[in-house]
């Protein structure tokens, strides 16, 4: 399984991102999103899409945090990072997340913490970019494309 990850594109949507996520087997939006036809031109892929609410979107129907199995590997979507102590007896394998506009795949506490980065305002001299992500037999890949 292929998953196509992104975060705070901030009302931007660059054109090279609807090629790229019909590649996908899903496509995770990690918050940030800011305007809804960024989510339509993501649907347009004809793949599902799961986003979560950030900090800077105001539609209260995104969720805060969707909770899902993918491959036997239990996953975590947030726009902002928890802290570790937080997921303390969750049960959670992997925290995809957004927010600091920095890429992350770091394991703390027997949880991997991944970010894809930011399409359009990087921070920290990182690049803008987004991530793939490919589940197999139980194990994650993550990739960081730069934009």
């Amino acid at each position: 399984m292929r998953v196509f990850v992104l975060a705070d594109t901030h009302d931007k949507f660059p054109e090279i991102l609807s090629p790229l996520a019909r590649d996908a087997d899903e496509i995770w939006h990690l918050g940030d999103v800011c305007a809804e036809r960024i989510l339509d031109e993501l649907r347009a892929t004809g793949r599902p899409l799961t986003v979560v609410r950030g900090n800077c979107d105001n539609n209260s129907e995104w969720p805060l945090v969707v909770d899902f199995v993918r491959g036997g590997i239990k996953f975590r979507l947030e726009h902002i990072p928890p802290e570790l102590r937080t997921l303390s007896g969750e049960n959670v394998d992997v925290v995809l997340h957004g927010h600091t506009h920095v890429p992350r795949n770091e394991r703390r506490g027997g949880v991997l913490f991944l970010n894809p980065g930011c399409v359009t305002r990087p921070n920290r001299g990182s690049p803008a970019s987004v991530a793939w992500l490919e589940i197999s037999d139980g194990k994650v890949n993550w990739r960081l494309m730069r934009l």
